[in-house]
């Protein structure tokens, strides 16, 4: 007799335009995860599509997000997955009774005057860091 296979744990990352944030969070999370999460993002107000500079440093930590296109949030997707992480404070959402909901409130570096490239790096750093402490969390809630 074999034992059954735990279920495998789902989040949805929430941002505004599902253009950057919380794209990056799901490249990143794929990226480390593998098949270990069930990974999704979503935007409360989706743009037309992702931004360059965020998958450009994606890509430098050999993580993808650029076949990606923004969506809204699936309502049905949202009863679904097991944790809502939105990313920045603007992104507002609520949460069906039994989904966990956190808030990241991600590091903004174009409040200190940093721009460009270098902004998109310091915020996929940000999101990375964060995403590894959710990957051991989620591990070791299995």
């Amino acid at each position: 007799m074999t034992d059954p296979t735990p279920p495998v744990p789902s989040v949805l990352f929430v941002c505004v335009r599902n253009g950057g944030k919380s794209q990056m969070a799901a490249g990143l999370m794929r990226h480390v995860a593998g098949d270990r999460v069930e990974v999704h993002s979503a935007g409360t107000q989706p743009g037309e599509k992702i931004n360059a500079l965020s998958a450009e440093t994606l890509a430098e930590v050999g993580a993808d997000m650029s076949g990606e296109t923004p969506k809204p949030v699936d309502p049905e997707l949202l009863r679904r997955v097991d944790l809502v992480v939105t990313l920045g404070r603007e992104a507002q959402l609520d949460v069906p009774d039994g989904t966990e909901l956190r808030n990241w409130d991600t590091d903004e570096p174009s409040t200190r005057g940093i721009d460009g490239i270098e902004r998109m790096r310091l915020i996929r750093d940000d999101i990375a860091a964060r995403v590894d402490e959710l990957l051991t969390e989620l591990a070791a809630r299995a």
